[in-house]
């Protein structure tokens, strides 16, 4: 049973550790969309295909 405890534990340490460094990721800007809003204007919405 005590294994079993051990294991729980080093999973909520692990799961935290990726969380933290999940914010920190977002927090430093490394999920900041840079590409598109540059080539936005190629990009035409309402285009309309021929059969």
């Amino acid at each position: 049973m005590s294994v079993i405890i051990i294991l729980v534990i080093i999973a909520l340490l692990i799961a935290g550790g990726f969380l933290l460094l999940f914010f920190w990721a977002v927090k430093d800007g490394q999920f900041d969309d840079t590409q598109s809003p540059a080539v936005r204007i190629l990009i035409d919405k309402n285009r309309k295909v021929d059969p």
